[in-house]
């Protein structure tokens, strides 16, 4: 039994697809079948890969730059390795977008009420920038949420 999120999962396929779900949150639901069976084929659970993901890659980073002999064998190999940095950096990039949206958003209010100049001062960046995140808002957003 493991333990994802606050969810108990067990070894039984609806249970795992479930834990999949979950650990692969910032992918697209279509893509995580595709995902998951290429991690659990390399040997990687989702305990493994939410643990990568719940500290941005820092464990596998620190145990690499180890040098230890076979590090790489806890986590599936270097298959492992490299499935599990990609979805780091796979969550990192949704993250970023995220946060872009909101930002965008964000100054696209501050726009209805303030004037760019005031709105880069406070931010401190240009005013073109501020046009430009503003604009950012307008437009029509693709990915997950």
């Amino acid at each position: 039994k493991a333990v994802v999120g606050n969810m108990a999962i067990t070894n039984t396929s609806e249970h795992l697809t479930l834990a999949w779900s979950d650990v692969l949150s910032h992918r697209e639901p279509d893509q995580v079948p595709e995902i998951a069976s290429r991690l659990a084929s390399a040997g990687v659970t989702p305990d493994m890969t939410a643990t990568a993901l719940a500290d941005s890659g820092e464990m596998l980073a620190s145990r690499m730059e180890s040098g230890d002999p076979g590090w790489e064998q806890d986590y599936g190999g270097m298959l492992g390795v490299a499935l599990l940095a990609g979805e780091v950096s796979a969550q990192a990039a949704f993250r970023v977008s995220q946060a872009s949206k909101v930002r965008s958003g964000a100054v696209n209010a501050l726009l209805d009420e303030y004037s760019a100049v005031f709105v880069a001062s406070q931010l401190g960046i240009s005013r073109q920038k501020v046009y430009e995140i503003g604009r950012a808002a307008s437009k029509p957003h693709r990915g997950r949420r």
